[in-house]
């Protein structure tokens, strides 16, 4: 497909240049380009897109409305007007030909499930039971049974279809193009064949299709088919890009630096992909369960049809062979086969709207049942934004040429820290000799300049390498980054961290819905507590090294409780691996943390935790709602149909009925407000 697209500041797309154009499995044209463009332009195009898209849905219609045509003027002439002509030979044609629409694709469909093994399959079930009602004369019954299964069938494919075009929809908003420049002109082209280092000239209102760096000085960007957040993200010059942010002011330009299929947008999207793979407990078992179930129930049928010979003496084939037919009716398993997976498809597509992933529908059970969320400072609860508060050096040290060898040897981390003593001390001094520099996990950093050791971390460093220091460090509040310099303390620089916006209603959500919450982190232990008792977190333990988190998460197993440890997905994960579910923190920062976590929060925002718990919680309880009501309503008629008090239509509300309200039911999550 080629087209173009262009996005108001909400990302509602405005217009397309060209339609697109998909096929379904009848080889038929079908325009989907109902949402494509926006009241601006209705042109013949469009309106001609929308007809063909509405002339599809009834197209899957037209076989189920000839047949009830046909069926309702068969039961008119039958109980109405009793023309002497319809009789015999011509009353069976009739019925027969109402059947044709509806019951000749399910015949088909039980010989090809057939072909594939599946011998006793919900198609099988229906036609022996219509058929059957043919063979005993019960022709409007025959042609209503399967009229109304294919019409269950229909919305159950419009259910999932939509469910499915909801989450493409909100995932695949990669460009089939871009402009690029080439000796300093614009150029259309594929964005799959655009190559990394090339520039992407990008208009107001137009969608990034590769990832990349901003040239520009300052452009503001939708992140909303990302993150789910509306809010506008202003970029500067040298910031990261990603596919599918929309450009909302001026013309900027972004060089690309991550090709089209290895960017954060086509990983996410694999990651949903592949999520409906990942079953649910509920799920599977409910496919094992229909597997052993249906034939047990056409055995069972034949059994109310056969027995009661032996027993029953005024016995009429007949009767028993009807109760047998609404038996099998009634014992579809259609609702829970397709309502189960569309409840777990739902809740995955919800997610994915408000910028949750969750890689599987096994996650959303795991969630719904966590019972203690533990949870890392910085960067989770905390900006992860440190700046320098405070200096205080030995006045035996030059304050100014220390620094300098401190930011020199902190620019070989990617600890926040070392973004915040940069910001003070300024640019890094590469003509500083560091030798032999070495990363301490939990400790800090080492290295040798002009021969002599520089230690710089926190005070278990310090105490690592013997090195004596005069002052108590539980007396400062703030993150303390301890500095020694050939065996001697210098001093320390204090260093302060924000919480987010968001964090004292995540706590106070997450207690709503009785999950206990725990703060782990490598950090200062004054810091964490003091961080802890302000969101009024349960539990904190600071100055952690990556083994102490593992063995608090195993205290907090040890008690039978649930776990989900919510962090950056990579340096936590052991934690990760050891809890029930991993939840990453900003995800589009990291191609690890999408491989590592099993849920991936797209943007930095606490939040969002308690509301996958509540999506989770939502989803299962959905799905049970559903499995009750098939159950509940089937176990009742089937009960009454073995003792013939059922006819069909009672039948066909145990299954068809009961299908399509539990489609309902699952669909509903999609609009929920969480």
């Amino acid at each position: 497909m080629e087209h173009k697209h262009i996005y108001d500041k909400d990302g509602k797309q405005l217009c397309c240049t060209q339609e697109e154009k998909i096929y379904t499995n009848a080889g038929a044209k079908e325009m989907i380009d109902d949402t494509c463009c926006s009241v601006e332009k209705k042109d013949n195009t469009i309106k001609h897109s929308r007809e063909i898209s509405k002339n599809s849905t009834i197209k899957m219609f037209l076989p189920s409305i000839i047949s009830l045509i046909l069926l309702l003027i068969a039961i008119y002439f039958d109980n109405v007007l009793k023309p002497e002509w319809f009789t015999g030979w011509i009353r069976i044609v009739w019925y027969a030909v109402a059947y044709m629409p509806v019951g000749l694709p399910v015949i088909k469909e039980a010989f090809e499930s057939n072909g594939k093994g599946e011998i006793f399959s919900e198609f099988l079930l229906m036609s022996i039971a219509t058929i059957g009602a043919f063979t005993i004369g019960e022709y409007p019954e025959g042609v209503a049974v399967m009229l109304f299964y294919t019409v269950g069938e229909v919305f159950q494919t419009l259910a999932v279809k939509r469910a499915k075009t909801n989450i493409k929809s909100l995932l695949d908003q990669r460009p089939d193009e871009v402009t690029i420049l080439q000796d300093n002109q614009p150029k259309v082209v594929k964005a799959e064949t655009v190559a990394i280092g090339e520039i992407i000239q990008l208009k107001s209102g137009e969608k990034l299709g590769l990832d990349g760096e901003l040239l520009s000085e300052k452009a503001s960007f939708n992140t909303s088919a990302l993150t789910g957040e509306s809010k506008p993200d202003t970029k500067s010059k040298g910031e990261t890009v990603l596919a599918g942010m929309i450009n909302l002011n001026t013309v900027s330009q972004v060089r690309v630096t991550t090709a089209y299929t290895d960017s954060k947008l086509s990983k996410i999207l694999e990651l949903v992909q592949n999520a409906t793979s990942q079953k649910a407990p509920t799920e599977l078992f409910i496919r094992k369960f229909a597997k052993i179930y249906t034939p047990i129930v056409v055995l069972l049928a034949v059994a109310i049809c056969v027995l009661p010979y032996f027993f029953v003496a005024d016995y009429q084939f007949s009767d028993w062979l009807y109760r047998a037919l609404v038996f099998l009716v009634i014992s579809c398993p259609c609702a829970l086969v397709i309502s189960i997976p569309l409840g777990y498809f739902g809740g995955i597509g919800a997610a994915s709207k408000n910028g949750i992933l969750f890689k599987g529908g096994n996650f959303l059970d795991a969630l719904a049942n966590i019972q203690n969320v533990v949870m890392d400072k910085t960067g989770t609860m905390t900006e992860g934004v440190f700046k320098v508060q405070e200096v205080v050096f030995d006045a035996a040290f030059n304050q100014a040429e220390t620094l300098q060898m401190v930011n020199a040897l902190e620019s070989h981390s990617t600890h926040p820290v070392a973004t915040a003593i940069q910001e003070y001390v300024g640019a890094v001094n590469h003509n500083i000799p560091l030798q032999n520099v070495e990363e301490i996990a939990g400790h800090g950093l080492k290295a040798s300049v002009n021969g002599k050791e520089l230690l710089v971390g926190n005070f278990k460093l310090m105490n690592k390498f013997s090195i004596a220091y005069g002052i108590d460090p539980n007396s400062i509040v703030y993150t303390v980054i301890a500095v020694a310099y050939d065996k001697k303390f210098v001093g320390y620089i204090t260093i302060a961290d924000t919480i987010k916006e968001d964090a004292q209603i995540t706590i106070e959500k997450l207690k709503s819905l009785n999950v206990k919450t725990t703060m782990l982190s490598g950090d200062k232990a004054t810091v964490v507590k003091f961080v802890a008792e302000k969101l009024g977190i349960n539990n904190a333990f600071g100055d952690l090294l990556p083994e102490d988190k593992v063995n608090k998460v195993k205290e907090i197993k040890a008690k039978n409780e649930s776990v989900a440890f919510v962090g950056d997905g990579v340096n936590d994960a052991p934690v990760v691996a050891l809890s029930d579910v991993g939840i990453a923190m900003g995800g589009l920062g990291s191609d690890a943390t999408i491989e590592t976590a099993d849920v991936v929060i797209q943007d930095d925002k606490p939040s969002k935790i308690p509301m996958a718990i509540n999506i989770g919680k939502q989803t299962k309880k959905i799905v049970w709602q559903n499995i009750a009501l098939a159950f509940g309503v089937k176990a009742i008629v089937l009960i009454l149909g073995a003792g013939g008090l059922a006819t069909m239509w009672e039948a066909v509300f145990a299954d068809v009925g009961v299908a399509l309200l539990a489609i309902l039911n699952a669909v509903r999550i999609q609009r929920m407000k969480f």
